[in-house]
């Protein structure tokens, strides 16, 4: 009865022994192993078996965690105080060196980012400061990442939450933002009113310009109709005086054939001209110029009168009208 007890107390120990050297290590960490207080391995996740009471076992977060860096006040380089906070963002890369290089990894990188986040901000001046938080956050990343190299920690990112400056100052840079709006709104209002008034001036030259285009078209279109009326109005005339010239050369050709024809006598001749001296002072002409050779005829017209008197009386009407026509004429 004795040994079943012995026996019964043998297992309990072992199994309590195999319970204590049983360890589970979850997937975002992993296992720091510690035999009689020195280092001997780093376990992965999952079931580990270690010797109780021999070994030790130190689980180490590997997520990405983050630091939240206090507000601290700290002077621009045109003597501005500021207050300045940040949030740092890391993940553990070797988990040996997390364990045994620092005591207070936190505590480390939130003076560290303290620190050079003060000397960063202190060379810039309140607006560059303001305006450059993307290049704080690059430059102050870099440094850390750089310090905690050796920690066995990888710095992701770091973001400026907020700069404040003292609220006189922020009143100063309330009234300058509102003066720069207002400005920016004068500008760009005279720059609308210049550029409609240019806009305007081009439309009423470029109105000018079609008008006097239209004009001057409308000028040309006039003068070339005009030229061709009085191209129009010469042909017609030539063709007219060119008809009438035809026609009277016809007729002259004609009278001219039927006098040859006739075979008229020199006294038909001197009668018919008598005739056209009569048509030639018709009372509109005050001087008549006569050829020298109108004696002649004269005598030719008196010597066909004396010849005709006593054959026929009754042509004394034709001898009176010749009478008054000898003495109707002024010779000159």
């Amino acid at each position: 009865m004795f040994i079943y007890v012995v026996l019964a107390v043998i297992v309990m120990v072992i199994f309590l022994f195999l319970i204590a050297g049983m360890k589970i290590v979850r997937p975002y960490e992993r296992g720091i192993v510690e035999r009689v207080g020195k280092y001997k391995e780093t376990k992965e996740s999952g079931l580990q078996i270690i010797i109780p009471f021999i070994d030790t076992i130190k689980r180490v977060d590997m997520r990405e965690q983050v630091v939240d860096v206090p507000p601290q006040e700290v002077i621009t380089s045109d003597n501005v105080v500021v207050s300045v906070d940040a949030v740092v963002f890391y993940e553990p890369t070797d988990p040996q060196r997390l364990v045994y290089n620092i005591a207070n990894f936190v505590l480390a990188i939130t003076k560290l980012a303290q620190t050079n986040l003060r000397n960063l901000v202190g060379e810039l001046q309140l607006d560059g400061a303001l305006t450059s938080r993307d290049r704080i956050n690059a430059t102050l990343r870099e440094i850390l990442d750089e310090a905690t190299d050796k920690w066995g920690v990888r710095v992701v990112r770091v973001e400026i939450q907020r700069i404040d400056p003292p609220p006189d100052v922020m009143a100063a840079m309330h009234e300058q933002m509102k003066a720069e709006r207002t400005r920016r709104a004068t500008v760009t209002e005279a720059e609308g009113f210049r550029e409609s008034e240019i806009t305007r001036a081009e439309g009423d030259k470029q109105s000018r310009i079609l008008e006097a285009e239209g004009q001057r078209r409308s000028a040309i279109l006039a003068a070339e109709g005009e030229a061709q009326a009085v191209r129009t109005v010469a042909e017609a005339e030539r063709y007219r005086l060119q008809t009438v010239a035809e026609g009277e050369a016809e007729a002259t050709r004609q009278i001219f054939q039927a006098i040859h024809d006739g075979d008229p006598t020199s006294d038909l001749l001197a009668v018919r001209y008598i005739d056209a001296l009569g048509q030639i002072a018709d009372g509109r002409a005050t001087k008549i110029v006569v050829p020298t050779e109108f004696s002649g005829v004269l005598g030719a017209v008196m010597g066909i009168a004396e010849a005709m008197r006593p054959v026929v009386d009754t042509d004394a009407d034709t001898e009176s009208s010749t009478a008054s026509a000898s003495e109707d004429l002024n010779l000159e």
